[in-house]
């Protein structure tokens, strides 16, 4: 193992390097992403690349991808150098890369997605479209995902989407495959597939540099260890040889028990009331996706609710939020119905929600930081038929100084900003409303751990100033530390609730598998869960 400073791989034996980069430096006006780094890529072997947010990861790969082109440094392919000028000539070269954000066409078909500017072509001018989807039914079925190859992709779940990102990097064959969080939207079956798909890869020769903010995950998939912090690699090590203690304090400098805030605020009043709610699939009517679902969070309270893919999590936190329509059940804020309110009656009326997909339901990417987190808000600062521009801008710059933004000023791009920091941006958003009872649904996904450690503290804050937090998570880790209670879904109904103090991930994974946790004595079952909270709220 090596730490601090290191830049080479000492137990990689150079015959097996297939990609090198050296001395890459990137210069964004008086900004260094890069600074020097020297780094190489085994074949048949799994690179896990580990940083923060800001740190260089994306930069780096970007530049190996032919993304972007490096201001110094150079590349060495097979042994040999070489320059790529885009990302189509990295991929004649053998080198393709799954970006972190999705690049997808939601109009287009699974199919065409896949086949997107490299069609296959019968005669003249015509696509052999049954050649495609058969090829692209053959990927699906390798993903064991079960996705229609002439379906819209705008019509898949987030997951499926991810899915069919990586279906296409896969089918492009290459020798050098860049994941960048490519299980961010995945379930854990659907990452437990990914990773047998990833083992075949390497079997046959293929490289594959890894990144995720999943990082005891990432070490169960890693050859070799690669830390950036700063744009400068700071840790290099054989996977075998390290822990999730190791890669957190190379990546932050800090200990990995330092990352989750102290919890238990006092708890005041009912805040949020959910009383026999019922909530049919919005993909699937026949099916429900909540079933008979009570629920009570109280001030200074931070709830988290715990399931795998598919247990409700989401069609809960949108019923309540107003997005969705439930069939049956009422919902209360503060002691008053918002049933059935309008999602912007429901904000008036004290509740906010921080949706899952943050690029498609939280942000608007025309619009500067400050636009985006005053538009839900807006109505605040109008007075009149007129914008009152300094309110706005006075409330925006003490939103960036609370979530701790780190942006160049509110007139930024949002695009300009980091995942971790585009994530603040949202719930900045909705905490400018002033609600009663905020909603996160999965508030951590793909952001490092330094930035989930500042969205675990506001969460802790937001609670001891008196309103409600219900989060919903599938990290078990998130789950147990970051959370006054933790509820488990299963199949669309909360099934048992713990106490973090005295819980282990094993009685959460088992609560949420139809399995009989081992610390049963630590829960209560629904009707005992039920009739506590109603003591409670007495």
């Amino acid at each position: 193992m090596t730490i601090a400073g290191t830049a080479r791989f000492e137990n990689v034996v150079a015959d097996d390097v297939v990609l090198r980069a050296e001395a890459i430096t990137k210069v964004y006006g008086g900004t260094h992403a890069l600074r020097g780094v020297d780094f190489s890529v085994r074949a048949g072997a799994v690179t896990a690349l580990f940083g923060e947010n800001g740190a260089g990861k994306s930069t780096l790969m970007k530049i190996i991808a032919g993304v972007e082109q490096p201001t110094t440094g150079s590349l060495t392919l097979n042994g040999r150098p070489v320059t790529f000028h885009s990302a189509v000539d990295a991929v004649d070269h053998g080198v393709a890369i799954i970006h972190q954000e999705l690049s997808l066409c939601p109009n287009l078909s699974v199919t065409d997605n896949i086949f997107m500017g490299r069609e296959i072509v019968r005669r003249g001018p015509f696509v052999d479209t049954a050649r495609q989807r058969r090829i692209v039914a053959g990927l699906l079925e390798r993903l064991e995902e079960p996705i229609d190859p002439r379906q819209d992709v705008g019509d898949l779940r987030l997951g499926q989407q991810q899915i069919v990102e990586i279906a296409r990097a896969i089918s492009l064959d290459a020798r050098v495959l860049i994941m960048d969080e490519p299980t961010s939207a995945l379930s854990s079956a659907e990452v437990h597939v990914l990773f047998k798909v990833i083992r075949e890869l390497t079997a046959s020769g293929v490289a594959v540099v890894y990144i995720s903010h999943h990082l005891d995950e990432a070490l169960e998939i890693a050859d070799d260890v690669v830390v950036l912090r700063d744009g400068s690699l700071v840790a290099t090590a054989s996977a075998a040889d390290v822990d999730l203690p190791w890669v957190v304090a190379n990546m932050v400098g800090r200990n990995p028990d330092d990352l989750f805030p102290p919890m238990g605020a006092p708890r005041g009043r009912p805040l949020l009331e959910v009383r026999d709610l019922t909530v049919a699939d919005p993909s699937n009517p026949s099916r429900l996706a909540v079933e008979d679902f009570d629920l009570t969070v109280h001030a200074g309270e931070v709830v988290s609710i715990y399931g795998l893919m598919g247990a409700g999590r989401t069609e809960l936190l949108e019923t309540l939020a107003g997005r969705l329509a439930p069939q049956s059940g009422t919902v209360l804020v503060d002691g008053r119905d918002v049933t059935h309110e309008t999602i912007a009656g429901r904000i008036a009326l004290g509740l906010a929600l921080v949706p899952e997909d943050r690029q498609r339901d939280g942000l608007v990417q025309p619009m500067s930081v400050g636009e985006n987190m005053s538009l839900a808000s807006i109505g605040r600062f109008l007075r009149g038929p007129f914008l009152a521009h300094r309110d706005e801008r006075s409330a925006v710059r003490d939103a960036i100084k609370d979530v701790t933004v780190k942006a160049s000023s509110p007139a930024a791009a949002i695009g300009s900003l980091s995942g971790g920091n585009q994530q603040k941006v949202v719930i900045a958003k909705m905490l400018l409303t002033r609600p009663d009872v905020l909603l996160l649904d999965e508030p951590t996904r793909g952001i490092d751990v330094g930035a989930k450690a500042d969205i675990f503290a506001l969460m802790a804050e937001q609670a001891r100033q008196g309103r409600a937090v219900l989060f919903a998570t599938s990290e078990l880790s998130e789950a147990l530390h970051a959370a006054d209670r933790v509820l488990v879904m299963n199949r669309g109904r909360l099934v048992q609730e713990f106490d973090p103090a005295t819980t282990t991930q094993e009685d959460l994974m088992a609560a949420s598998d139809d399995a009989t946790p081992s610390g049963a004595d630590r829960t209560h079952d629904l009707t005992s869960t039920t009739h506590d909270l109603n003591g409670a709220s007495a």
